[in-house]
C-alpha cells in the first residue's frame, strides 16, 4: 500500500538556520577545494582561511538579522488584522487554546455591528472601512486590560477573557460597548448610528471546548440577539441549536412544499365602513401539511424570508392572487411583501411581468409593507417603493401603531393607505389614551390624504368605535375570515346580484317619473 508523501513544513526557525546552514557548507567547500587544489593558488592558505572566515561572519551576520526580521514581520502579519491592526481570528484560536491548558474558566464573545451593510450601501467602502477602524478603536478602549479583542472580518470582532468569573466579567465588558455604541459615531462631518449583537459562550476546566466549537456557539447567540432585536447580549444555550436544526427542517420542508403545490391562498374580505360591502380582499398564504402539524405562517414566513425562500413564494402568491382576482370585478388586491422582497432587486420587475401576462388593473393591486421592512435599509426601499408605483399599484402601511413611524416617515413613504394594527383597536375601546392614539393617527392619515383601514374588528362595539373615528374600511372575524376563492366567487356574485336588484327599482321609479 502506497503512502503519499508528506509536504516539507518548516518552522520560523528553520526558515533562518537552513540558509546560514547552506552559506556555511557552500564557503567550507570553497576553502577546501582552494586549500587542496594547486591550481588555484591565489594567496597564502592562512590570509584565505582568514578572508573566508571573515566573509563567512559577515554573511552569517546579515543573513541572520534580514532573516530573522522578515520571519518575524510575517510572523505578525499572519496574526494581525491589516485595517484595525487587532489580532484576527488565527491569533483568536491561538490565545484560547492556550487559556484552556489552565484551570480557569476561558470566555468568548462575538460582536457583530448592527446595520454596517447600509453603511457601506449608502456612503461606500472607504467610509465603511472608517467606522470598521473607529470601532475597533472603542473595543480596544473597552476592553483595556482585562480582555484581548479581535477582528474576525468584516463587522465581526470577537473579545476573550480567562480568569474565575470571566464570563461574568466579560459580559459586563460587553454591556458597556453596547451603551458606548448607542451613540452615534462621528466621521468628518457624518454622525453614523451603529450597533451590535453579541453572543456569548464560555468553557470550563469540567467541560472544555474547542476554540472552533466556541465561535460556533457565540455566533449562535450572537444571531439570536439579532432575532431578539439587536443592541444586546445574549449567552449560548443548547436549546438554541434544537431551533436552528428545526429551522433547517423546516426551510427542507418548504423547498419540497412549493415543489409539491402545497401551498394555498386564501383571501380576507375588507368591508366598507359605511355600507358594509366588500370592497377588498388580502390574499393570505396558507400551508396544507396533510397528516403533518399545522405551522402557521407566523412560524414559516419568517424562515423563507431568512432562507430567500420568500422570494419565489412571494411570487407564486402574487401570481396566484391577481389570478383568482381577476374574476372580481372593481375589488382591490392586497398582498403582502416582505423585507426580503423589497430589498431584492428583481422584485418590482417580476412583478411588472407578472401584471403584463395576466392583465390584472395595477390600480386594483395594492401592496402591504409593514415598518420593519422599510426602516432594514429606507434608502432601498424608497427607491423599490417609487418603482412600484409607476406601475399605478398602491402601497399600505401594515400594523400602523405597533411601531415607531413618525410624521417624517410617513410623509416620506408617501402611503396611500393606513391599516391600524388589532392591539390599538382593541385597546382602543377599554384604554382612553389608546383610544386617543387611534383618533390622532386616523387623524393623521386624512392629513396625508391616506384611506384608513381597522384591522382585527371582532366585535360590534369595536366596529362601531372605528365606524365613528372615521376608518373607511373595516377587517376582522366579526364580518369575513379568510375564505378559499371560491367562496370569494359566491360572495362577489351575490353582492352583485344584490346590488343589481336595489338599482333595477331605482332605475324602473326614474323612468316612471
Amino acid at each position: 500500500m502506497s503512502t503519499a508523501k508528506q509536504p516539507l513544513r518548516l518552522t520560523s526557525t528553520g526558515l533562518v538556520l537552513i540558509p546560514i546552514a547552506v552559506a556555511s557548507v557552500m564557503s567550507a567547500a570553497l576553502v577546501m577545494v582552494v586549500s587542496f587544489s594547486d591550481d588555484l593558488a591565489i594567496a597564502s592558505p592562512g590570509a584565505l582561511l582568514i578572508s573566508a572566515i571573515l566573509v563567512y561572519a559577515a554573511v552569517l551576520f546579515f543573513l541572520g538579522r534580514s532573516g530573522i526580521a522578515s520571519i518575524r514581520g510575517l510572523e505578525a502579519r499572519a496574526i494581525t488584522d491589516p485595517l484595525t491592526g487587532l489580532s484576527n481570528r488565527h491569533a483568536l484560536h491561538e490565545d484560547i487554546l492556550f487559556a484552556a491548558r489552565g484551570e480557569e474558566e476561558v470566555a468568548l464573545a462575538m460582536i457583530d455591528l448592527d446595520s454596517f451593510k447600509q453603511v457601506n450601501d449608502h456612503y461606500g467602502h472607504a467610509v465603511g472601512d472608517q467606522l470598521i477602524e473607529e470601532c475597533a478603536k472603542l473595543i480596544r478602549a473597552v476592553c483595556g486590560k482585562e480582555a484581548q479583542c479581535y477582528r474576525l472580518g468584516g463587522d465581526e470582532f470577537a473579545m476573550v477573557m480567562s480568569g474565575k468569573v470571566a464570563g461574568t466579567i466579560l459580559e459586563g465588558i460587553c454591556r458597556t460597548l453596547i451603551e458606548k455604541l448607542g451613540t452615534p459615531i462621528a466621521l468628518g462631518h457624518r454622525q453614523i448610528a451603529v450597533g451590535a449583537s453579541i453572543g456569548l459562550t464560555r468553557s470550563t476546566a469540567d467541560l472544555r471546548v474547542p476554540s472552533s466549537e466556541m465561535l460556533r456557539r457565540a455566533d449562535v447567540a450572537m444571531d439570536m440577539s439579532k432575532r431578539g432585536g439587536k443592541m444586546r447580549c445574549t449567552w449560548f444555550n443548547e436549546s438554541f441549536d434544537r431551533r436552528r436544526e428545526r429551522v433547517r427542517e423546516i426551510e427542507d420542508e418548504i423547498r419540497t412544499a412549493i415543489a409539491g403545490g402545497e401551498f394555498n391562498v386564501a383571501y380576507q374580505p375588507l368591508v366598507s365602513a359605511e355600507d358594509k360591502r366588500i370592497v377588498a380582499v388580502e390574499a393570505l398564504l396558507r400551508w396544507d401539511r396533510g397528516t403533518r402539524d399545522p405551522l402557521g405562517p407566523n412560524i414559516f414566513i419568517p424562515v423563507a424570508e431568512e432562507s430567500g425562500l420568500i422570494n419565489p413564494l412571494g411570487l407564486w402568491v402574487l401570481r396566484q392572487a391577481v389570478c383568482d382576482a381577476r374574476r372580481w370585478g372593481d375589488i382591490t388586491l392586497s398582498v403582502n411583501i416582505s423585507a426580503a422582497q423589497l430589498r431584492n432587486a428583481e422584485f418590482p420587475i417580476k412583478l411588472g411581468e407578472v401584471l403584463e401576462e395576466t392583465g390584472f388593473p395595477p390600480h386594483r393591486l395594492e401592496l402591504e409593507v409593514t415598518e420593519t421592512c422599510l426602516v432594514l435599509d429606507p434608502v432601498v426601499a424608497e427607491r423599490t417603493l417609487d418603482v412600484i408605483r409607476s406601475f399605478g399599484v398602491r402601497i399600505a402601511l401594515d400594523d400602523f401603531g405597533t411601531g415607531y413611524a413618525s410624521i417624517g416617515f410617513l410623509r416620506r413613504f408617501r402611503f396611500e393607505k393606513l391599516k391600524l394594527d388589532r392591539s390599538l383597536v382593541e385597546l382602543a375601546g377599554v384604554d382612553d389614551g389608546s383610544r386617543a392614539m387611534m383618533l390622532s393617527s386616523i387623524a393623521l392619515a386624512r392629513a396625508l390624504n391616506m384611506g384608513v383601514t381597522a384591522e382585527g374588528v371582532e366585535t360590534e362595539e369595536q366596529a362601531e368605535l372605528v365606524r365613528l373615528a372615521g376608518c373607511d374600511q373595516i377587517q376582522g372575524w366579526l364580518y369575513y375570515k379568510a375564505l378559499p376563492a371560491a367562496e370569494i366567487d359566491r360572495l362577489i356574485a351575490e353582492q352583485s346580484l344584490s346590488s343589481a336588484q336595489v338599482a333595477g327599482p331605482a332605475h324602473g321609479d326614474e323612468q316612471a317619473a
